[in-house]
Formats: structure tokens, sequence, C-alpha cells
């Protein structure tokens, strides 16, 4: 797998087949090099884990992947989770930032 570049599909292929999840939002947040990501996810296998063990399932599944670039970030939400999530960021849409847009960074 070294030789396969690690891009937003590719993790997000991973992630909805190797933890079943039912939704999973990937960015590259490095400009495109595929060395920095962050991404929520959604999955059953979610349920009755603690933050840290979340975080463990995700890591392992993607330990090839994780080991190829420099920064990743994750957000973990069972089924029901997210859909709190969703309706939290429809009543409030200004302070998500995930409108679609893509922050690239500030100039000036």
């Amino acid at each position: 797998m070294a030789d396969t570049p690690i891009t937003e599909d590719s993790l997000k292929s991973a992630l909805t087949e190797r933890l079943k999840a039912t939704h999973v939002e990937v960015q590259d947040m490095s400009g495109g090099c595929g060395q920095a990501f962050t991404a929520r996810i959604v999955s059953p296998q979610f349920a009755s884990q603690t933050s840290l063990k979340r975080a463990r399932l995700v890591n392992a599944a993607l330990k090839d992947e994780i080991a190829q670039i420099h920064a990743w970030s994750a957000k973990c939400f069972t089924p029901e989770e997210w859909e709190r999530e969703k309706a939290k960021e429809a009543a409030n849409p200004t302070t998500t930032g995930d409108g679609g847009e893509k922050v690239e960074g500030v100039s000036g």
C-alpha cells in the first residue's frame, strides 16, 4: 500500500467498508498533497464506546493509511448522535463551517 496515494475517496471507502460506516465525510486539509485529513464518521460500531475507544477503532481500521500521512483528525458519531448533530447544525448553520465551502487559508 506504500505506493498507493491516500485520498479523500480512498479513506472514505476504507472507513465505510471496515467500520460499516453509514456516513463518512473526509476532507484533505493539506491543499491536495494528501498529508493531512479530517473526517466525520458515523457508525453503529461506535455505540456504547467512549471517545477513546472510538478513536482506537478508527486508528486500527486505518493503520496502514495513517502510517503514510502526517496529520489525522476524526470526529466519531453513532447514527443517533449524528442525527442530533445534523439538527444542531441546521438550527445554527453559521457556526459549522461545513456548508460545502472549503476554507483554504487566510491571506493578508
